[in-house]
């Protein structure tokens, strides 16, 4: 059973910045502690047949220097890995280019944090007009999506259809509109103008939710 309410407040979201070689870039960072030790939570993120049970279909090479493609969405090339702490990787949407890197802590009680930076450059038009929830509220999703996989509460092989049966339920659209809030109260603790961040934060509400009224 998902328990939204709960899953949004145990999530811990950042906005910040830094510097590449290529110039200025925003960082968003979303974070939450699994009941599950490392070794699980990694293989859950690595392994082909399991990330399909709670993310997305994914084809290709998943090891250094090798390129994936999760189905629909987006694909890349592996860039680091260091199992069972951490993997980094491009993540490519057409001629987007932004990055990934997952890192995995353990924590007291044989629990894991699981910490996700997305970085895109400043100039990014996604980011530009709809702020950090463009990809924060799909990585929201993704954090549902493995918080419920790792209780075994997925129901079996159809995790992705009972998914998409919840976004579309009230409770499913509440979701996107809070985590849409969230990330607009972190693009503001970031410094950036409020009325900007609730701007942006109105248009990806709008853009998911697929109503110009939402």
């Amino acid at each position: 059973m998902i328990d939204a309410t709960h899953q949004i407040s145990g999530v811990e979201r950042r906005v910040g910045s830094r510097v590449l070689p290529a110039g200025a870039a925003r960082v968003l960072t979303i974070s939450q502690t699994y009941d599950a030790p490392v070794s699980d939570v990694w293989d859950a993120c690595t392994d082909p047949a399991r990330i399909a049970r709670w993310f997305l279909p994914v084809n290709g090479d998943l090891r250094l220097h090798g390129r994936y493609q999760f189905e629909g969405n987006a694909g890349g090339e592996i860039q680091r890995c260091n199992p069972p702490e951490s993997f980094a990787a491009t993540w490519e949407m057409g001629e987007q280019m932004s990055w990934i890197e997952v890192r995995l802590t353990p924590e007291p009680d044989d629990r894991t944090r699981f910490t996700l930076e997305h970085v895109a450059h400043v100039d990014d038009v996604v980011w530009a007009e709809f702020g950090p929830g463009a990809v924060g509220i799909g990585w929201d999703m993704g954090l549902l999506g493995l918080a419920t996989y790792l209780r075994g509460d997925d129901g079996g092989d159809d995790i992705r259809e009972q998914g998409a049966a919840w976004a579309a339920s009230d409770e499913g659209r509440q979701f996107v509109v809070t985590s849409s809030r969230h990330w607009g109260e972190a693009d503001i603790a970031s410094g950036t103008d409020p009325d900007v961040a609730a701007a942006a934060a109105a248009r990806t509400t709008a853009a998911y939710l697929g109503d110009p009224a939402a």
